[in-house]
């Protein structure tokens, strides 16, 4: 990955400079300790406090060398970097700024690598921000003109066991029914048992909590899911990965974790917890993700809520979600997708509808979750064999595809009772193909229809 790409003259001594409490958490030392995993060849060393809550421990668990500081003054610092002939120091802490690098700089000469997520005034050789929301334009004026920027999805850190876990195959349409939950490692805010407290109102759910010892809230968390079956605690787990794989939605706060989340491809809802997610928070909203700017029991259960899939025949819905259905099918972004690019006009839609109630080869559904309408699926061409279908979302929301597919698989064999699901899809629509392969649809070929590019895809009912 490009965070860790190689250079003609490779660092081989690396300061780390981090900390971890039950007040600032434990996510400075977790990605350092990934972005120091790169560095196999180098004698890393960890410089931290020796703070209440800290996770020091992690660091001696990988064979660094842990250094602990009686304070964050510089000249105890530069004493390190010359008693290991440090060449590049790596500094991840808010309280570190611009002048303090400077100062270190200039009575160094090291290399200085900063993590930043707020778009601070840095003095520095290499910025890193791995958030997927981190934008390189936003450092103008905030860094030397010779700084190396590194920023965005591209240079996320991970840890090896997401990597390997993501390749392992899951059933992607079969419910686990398990909620990954991750407020944090120390949930410095407190709202683990208000999040289960919302959980436990959906029976059917079972919640994974990971935590860590640096939690100050732990002992009262035990206690609240002292023998409740729906609720395993995870306390310093190494199987987050896995974890991941195998739930079906996650709740977790804007941070590290949501990086992981959105790598493993797990439906997720954000809750911000703290002022340096500002940033993680507002590229949520912008691509319509289900979050809460602050925790909130009713909301939560509202969004939860989303994650009961509803279908509603086409010819039993109300004249206003008729309307709405035809305006989603008329918006651009849809209807370039159509075999049939016309726009439709109201009467013509409500005759199409009211024809469906006399025809046994056809269905067409507006899917729910909960009470809000994520997309629409159809079934054509049904028989005893075989049929087709098509899918859309609600072009106001973003990252439904996999919702929408899997209520197509489960109605298709579960109700249909079909032996294949069939699709046509246009050749240049690139999104839908890998959706499509994502749930184990093969290609069987192409098809030219009014001087469209189709591809004919298939997915066999292995159960039959």
């Amino acid at each position: 990955m490009a965070p860790f790409k190689k250079k003609k003259n490779p660092m081989s001594n690396i300061l780390f400079r981090a900390d971890s409490s039950s007040v600032i958490g434990t996510g400075h030392i977790m990605r350092d300790l990934v972005l120091a995993s790169h560095y196999k060849n180098a004698k890393i060393v960890f410089a931290t406090q020796e703070l209440p809550g800290n996770i020091n421990h992690k660091i001696k668990e990988k064979n660094h060398q842990l250094e602990v500081l009686a304070s964050n003054d510089i000249e105890e610092l530069i004493g390190l970097i010359q008693k290991y002939s440090v060449d590049t120091i790596v500094i991840d802490h808010y309280t570190i700024d611009y002048n303090y690098e400077k100062e270190l700089k200039e009575k160094t000469g090291v290399t200085l690598f900063v993590l930043d997520d707020t778009y601070e005034k840095h003095y520095c050789d290499v910025l890193l921000n791995h958030n997927i929301s981190a934008d390189e334009k936003r450092y103008k004026d905030l860094v030397p003109a010779n700084c190396e920027l590194r920023c965005g999805a591209a240079y996320t850190l991970l840890r090896d066991e997401f990597i390997e876990e993501k390749k392992k195959k899951r059933d992607p349409y079969k419910k686990s029914n398990n909620v990954f939950v991750a407020i944090g490692g120390t949930d410095h805010s407190n709202i683990n048992i208000p999040t289960l407290k919302v959980l436990e109102s959906f029976p059917h759910l079972h919640a994974h909590v990971v935590t860590t010892t640096a939690n100050a809230h732990l002992d009262e968390l035990k206690e609240y899911v002292r023998g409740k079956e729906k609720i395993t605690l995870h306390i310093n787990t190494k199987q987050i990965a896995r974890l991941m794989h195998e739930a079906d939605l996650a709740i977790v706060t804007p941070s590290l974790t949501l990086n992981e989340v959105i790598y493993m491809d797990l439906p997720f809802i954000a809750i911000k917890t703290a002022e340096n997610q500002q940033d993680m928070y507002r590229y949520l909203t912008e691509n319509n993700c289900l979050f809460l700017e602050e925790f909130d029991a009713v909301k939560l259960k509202g969004l939860l809520e989303i994650f009961a899939i509803e279908l509603l025949n086409f010819t039993n819905l109300s004249l206003d979600d008729k309307k709405m259905v035809l305006k989603w099918r008329n918006s651009p972004s849809i209807k370039k997708w159509m075999l049939c690019q016309d726009e439709i006009e109201l009467a013509d839609h409500l005759s199409f509808i009211d024809s469906l109630k006399k025809r046994i080869d056809k269905v067409y559904f507006l899917v729910k979750k909960g009470s809000f309408p994520i997309g629409v699926i159809d079934f054509t061409g049904i028989d005893k064999k075989s049929a087709e279908f098509g899918i859309y979302a609600n072009p106001d929301v973003k990252g439904v595809g996999r919702l929408l597919m899997r209520a197509v698989i489960d109605y298709a064999f579960s109700v249909l009772k079909v032996g294949t699901l069939k699709a046509k899809v246009f050749k240049e629509n690139i999104p839908a193909i890998k959706l499509y392969k994502k749930y184990n649809f093969a290609e069987t070929g192409t098809k030219n229809l009014s001087d469209k590019n189709l591809v004919c895809m298939e997915l066999k009912n292995e159960n039959r």
